[in-house]
C-alpha cells in the first residue's frame, strides 16, 4: 500500500475483505494520547484569539474542555463541538455580564445540519458558493488549527498495550482508522509511529461521519456479530450500533488499562464470540459513568 496516497470514499466503498471479522478504530484519545495537547494548545487558544474572547477566555476554555474532552460530546466533530463550546456559555452570568459579543454562529448551524461531510473540503465549497463570511471565518479558523497541530503534535507514541492489540487485531481481522480529525493528521500520525501497516484505510472527517465509516467498508461484508469499534467517545459507541456491531470502550483516564484489557482478555471474547452481552453491557456501562452530559455551572 502506498502510504502516501490519499484515501476516498472508494476505498471505505470497494473494501475487499481477508477476514471474516472486522474492527474501526479511533485514533484521538484511543490510540494516541493526542486529544489534550490538540484540543488545550490548538483548538482551545485560537477559539478564544480568532473570536477575540480573551476577556472570557476562562470561561470559553472550560466549555471547551468540557465540550471535547470531560463529557458525552467528546470525540465529536471540530464544527459541532465549536458551536457547542460557545452554546452553553451564552446563558452564562459571568460572560453576559462582560460586554463580551460571542459569534452567532447561525451560518455554522445550517453547515452543520445540511448532511455534508463536516470537513474543510466541503465548508470550502460553501464559502465558495455563498460568500458567507461567517463560514469563511470558521474555515479561516479550523486551517489553522490543523497548521498548530501539524506545528505542535509530534513525538506523542500511542498508549501502552496499543502495539500488542493491534497485532493480534491484524491476525485474524481488517482493520481500518474511523475517525472525524483529519485524514492528513492522521496519516502523519500513523505513519511517524509505524502503525500504517495495521489498517487498510486511514478514514478521517472529510469521507463522514464513523457511523458512515463503518456502514460502507463493513456492513453487508460481514455478520453484524463479527464487527467491533473500539474508541473513546459515545459517538465511537453510537457508530457501533449503527451498524448493530460491538463496542469496545478505551476508558478516559484509564487508555492503557483499557488496551490491557482488549488484549488479554476482551479480544480472544469477541473472537470467540462470548464478547457480546453481560460481559460488553458491563464495560459499557463502565464507560459511560466516565462522562457526564451537564456541564458543573448547569444546575
Amino acid at each position: 500500500m502506498n502510504q502516501h496516497r490519499e484515501f476516498t470514499k472508494e476505498d471505505l466503498i470497494h473494501f475487499k475483505p481477508q477476514h471474516d471479522t472486522f474492527v474501526g478504530i479511533d485514533s484521538d484519545g484511543c490510540v494516541f494520547p493526542t486529544m489534550e495537547i490538540k484540543q488545550k494548545q490548538c483548538f482551545h487558544t485560537l477559539i478564544v484569539s480568532h473570536w477575540r474572547l480573551e476577556k472570557i477566555e476562562k470561561y470559553v476554555r472550560e466549555s471547551a474542555e468540557f465540550a471535547n474532552l470531560y463529557s458525552k460530546y467528546r470525540g465529536r466533530n471540530r464544527f459541532p463541538c465549536l458551536l457547542l463550546s460557545i452554546d452553553l456559555i451564552r446563558d452564562r452570568p459571568e460572560v453576559l455580564t462582560s460586554g463580551v459579543k460571542l459569534p452567532a454562529f447561525t451560518s455554522l448551524k445550517k453547515f452543520i445540519d445540511s448532511g455534508v461531510p463536516l470537513g474543510n473540503p466541503e465548508l470550502e465549497k460553501w464559502v465558495k458558493e455563498t460568500g458567507d463570511q461567517e463560514l469563511a471565518s470558521i474555515l479561516k479558523w479550523s486551517k489553522d488549527v490543523n497548521a498548530a497541530i501539524s506545528r505542535t503534535v509530534k513525538n506523542v507514541s500511542p498508549f501502552k498495550w496499543v502495539r500488542e492489540s493491534l497485532d493480534q487485531i491484524s491476525a485474524s481481522a481488517d482493520a481500518i482508522c474511523v475517525s472525524q480529525t483529519p485524514t492528513e493528521a492522521l496519516v502523519r500520525e500513523w505513519q511517524e509511529h509505524d502503525l500504517m501497516g495495521y489498517v487498510k484505510v486511514i478514514a478521517g472527517q472529510e469521507l463522514g461521519t464513523k457511523q458512515e465509516h463503518l456502514q460502507m467498508a463493513a456492513q453487508g461484508r460481514y455478520p453484524a456479530d463479527r464487527i467491533l469499534m473500539i474508541g473513546d467517545a459515545p459517538g465511537d459507541f453510537s457508530a457501533a450500533q449503527g451498524v448493530k456491531g460491538h463496542f469496545f470502550p478505551i476508558n478516559p483516564g484509564h487508555e492503557a488499562a483499557s488496551w490491557e484489557r482488549f488484549a488479554k482478555e476482551a479480544f480472544e471474547k469477541f473472537l470467540g464470540g462470548t464478547y457480546g452481552g453481560a460481559y460488553e453491557k458491563a464495560l459499557i456501562a463502565e464507560f459511560d459513568s466516565l462522562l457526564p452530559e451537564t456541564p458543573p455551572w448547569i444546575t
